[in-house]
């Protein structure tokens, strides 16, 4: 996987990131660098954490299962980006995404958005050890990635609103998906 194929990757996972960030971005009535800082830090720490955990289960596994690995990344991120596609449709907004202005940064809420907007990194994680991706550049680069748009996407939550959290989710999805058939198409011999 190449640099530009990990930047795509990174951008992707951290779409559902941007999406709670721009709704925090909403629940606070002023943000500042200070708060940019803890919500990037939260998503992209935990962007990083997951796939580095499901590199190290994948890699338990890759032997057994090399002669379909490609399938496996392919419908892991099939999977994983229909789903945000699909909740970038949904229009009603859930308490645990948006929490109220006295829950802003308490350690529980954003322990619990870190994880539900990093669960989808586990399973990429996996498809990392399958395709033999250096570790710790690619979880660093994730992780900073991450860490950027989601500091960018409180403060764009503040200052635009909801109007691009649903576009956010599917252009996430879409690119999880493409990744995912070129992958497979690589692996079949379609793709060069």
């Amino acid at each position: 996987m190449g640099l530009i194929e990990l930047f795509i990757l990174a951008v992707g996972l951290s779409m559902d990131a941007f999406a709670v960030s721009i709704c925090k971005g909403l629940s606070v009535k002023k943000v500042g660098v200070k708060e940019c800082c803890i919500v990037g830090a939260w998503f992209g720490g935990f962007q990083a954490l997951m796939p580095l955990i499901g590199y190290l289960l994948g890699s338990q596994f890759k032997d057994y299962i090399t002669s379909i690995d490609h399938w496996i990344a392919f419908i892991l991120l099939l999977i994983i980006g229909v789903n945000m596609i699909r909740e970038s449709g949904e229009k009603e907004e859930d308490e645990e995404v948006c929490p109220k202005e006295e829950d802003h940064f308490a350690f529980k809420t954003m322990l619990m958005l870190a994880i539900a907007t990093s669960i989808d990194a586990l399973a990429v994680g996996i498809t990392l050890a399958f395709l033999n991706v250096a570790l710790v550049p690619s979880v660093t680069f994730i992780g900073a990635t991450t860490f950027v748009i989601s500091a960018a996407g409180i403060r764009i939550g503040n200052i635009f609103g909801m109007k691009y959290k649903a576009k956010a989710e599917f252009a996430g999805g879409l690119i999880l998906i493409c990744i995912g058939v070129k992958i497979l198409l690589e692996h079949l011999g379609i793709l060069g």
